[in-house]
């Protein structure tokens, strides 16, 4: 509340538009934990964003955009994780990394995923490919029907991306 007791700007749009947010998020992903999560998630986002709430005009397409998107990261984070749980599944019982390694290499995997989302496609590919692949700069030129020197910049792009995140 504020100090004139009427509710403060982001009190307001929770008190007006979370029900509605919980149920929109329960719809899109199935399960009401998560959307507890999300919703609560979005109002911390608003909050810290210190955005004027008071002047929007479609305050549920505000609200719409900042959950879609802590969304599709969570979905992303657990399509990460059972990518990382099935490599681990193959391997045998004693070489298995310890749950604190499955942990920190989860978090790395994210931290990566995330950096590499800023990228453009053609140089996050390049990148991929060079560093998982362990190409050549002709083997990604012909595997992308680009020229070498094109390779090179989106190479360099990437890795001053990558630096600059550091």
């Amino acid at each position: 509340m504020s100090h004139s007791g009427t509710p403060a700007p982001v009190e307001g749009l929770y008190i007006q538009h979370q029900s509605w947010l919980r149920d929109w998020l329960r719809r899109k992903t199935g399960c009401p934990f998560d959307a507890a999560d999300l919703t609560h998630d979005t109002y911390l986002k608003v909050l810290v964003r210190e955005d004027d709430t008071r002047s929007l005009r479609e305050p549920r397409a505000y609200l719409t955009t900042i959950a879609h998107g802590l969304m599709v990261n969570l979905f992303r984070r657990r399509d990460i994780e059972r990518a990382y749980l099935d490599s681990l599944a193959s391997l045998e019982e004693a070489a298995a990394p310890s749950p604190e390694r499955r942990a920190l290499a989860l978090e790395a995997l994210i931290e990566i995923d995330r950096l590499l989302d800023g990228l453009p496609p053609k140089v996050r590919k390049a990148f991929l490919l060079a560093q998982l692949e362990g190409l050549r700069h002709a083997e990604i030129a012909g595997r992308m029907q680009v020229s070498v020197s094109s390779v090179r910049q989106y190479l360099a792009r990437a890795m001053q991306h990558c630096l600059a995140a550091w």
